[in-house]
């Protein structure tokens, strides 16, 4: 693109609006935190920031909220997509088509020489039909060789020249994939399984929530039961019996959180503004843990927008 790089070191959302507004970048690349707050400020400041001029915004990461997609797009009349990496990717290989043809809820379609398949979870060895949730693995020129000083490790996630991403995901008849859940996240109950973003999605959608997280904590019965902590806008107006009949209108019965931890602060983050899983379930298997307020990571990415010259 020959394209100028506007580096911010650190996510400021007014900072960053009035760097859109000066220097009239057309490429954004975020995380959905960052779209969320945007939108925040951007609503209630109407026609102070001019975001007009950004053209695709590339968003990674963490899921990202349909509406909150939306809501940016109609504040900038950009195109609003989702991509998808890792570190082991250098770190892309799926991106949604700028071309107005993106699939909300997908990640897009795998770079230029990029292959993907979907697999079988259990050994990885056979291709799965589509729309058959398994999982994701790629290969391409991105890929890395292998672990620094660490062969097997490399050898379980370099297989044949696929890299097996630990990410479960579907591929529709089209070619775009979606994904569904980290494998390690995944929670079995009873028998069941449960995927953490599909049970966020609808907590996220109660008007007095702020976040949710979903993690499995161990159960002698069920062998896994399902936790969510919820940060809501104040606990003291927070109707827990109205929002606990709201999760039994609109989620599985195996889906319903059996244990349910209200917040008022905000959830574990990592850098990328993902919520720390793990932070959460290690709290919620440690007895001497007081996990009632979860800590706080500062949100603070490297952002890049791009001006094309």
């Amino acid at each position: 693109m020959a394209a100028t790089l506007l580096l911010h070191h650190r996510f400021q959302p007014e900072t960053v609006l009035e760097l859109i507004k000066t220097a009239r970048p057309s490429v954004f690349p975020a995380v959905p935190a960052m779209l969320h707050v945007l939108n925040q400020r951007l609503r209630d400041n109407p026609g102070k920031w001019d975001v007009r001029s950004l053209m695709w915004v590339i968003s990674g990461g963490a899921p990202l909220m349909p509406e909150t997609a939306k809501e940016f797009a109609e504040f900038t009349g950009a195109q609003v997509v989702e991509g998808f990496g890792l570190s082991e990717c250098s770190p892309v290989t799926h991106a949604g088509p700028l071309d107005g043809n993106a699939q909300v809820g997908t990640i897009g379609l795998p770079l230029s020489d990029t292959d993907a398949r979907i697999v079988d979870a259990e050994t990885g060895t056979h291709v799965l039909a589509a729309g058959e949730v398994g999982e994701l693995i790629v290969r391409g020129p991105q890929v890395m060789l292998g672990y620094w000083n660490n062969p097997e490790a490399t050898a379980q996630v370099l297989r044949d020249g696929w890299l097996f991403t630990g990410d479960l995901a579907t591929c529709d008849q089209d070619g775009f994939f979606k994904i569904v859940d980290r494998k390690k996240d995944l929670i079995i109950t009873s028998g069941f399984n449960v995927y953490p973003n599909d049970v966020e999605y609808v907590l996220k959608q109660y008007a007095d929530v702020k976040d949710a997280a979903v993690v499995g904590v161990p159960d002698r019965q069920r062998g896994e039961i399902v936790k969510a902590i919820v940060a809501v806008k104040s606990k003291s107006h927070f109707n827990q019996h109205h929002f606990e009949a709201y999760m039994k209108d609109n989620l599985a019965h195996h889906k319903v959180p059996k244990i349910l931890e209200i917040i008022e602060g905000e959830l574990p983050r990592n850098f990328l503004g993902k919520v720390l899983r793990r932070k959460l379930r290690d709290a919620a298997d440690s007895p001497d843990t007081d996990d009632s307020t979860p800590s706080e990571e500062v949100l603070a990415p490297v952002v890049a927008v791009a001006k094309a010259d």
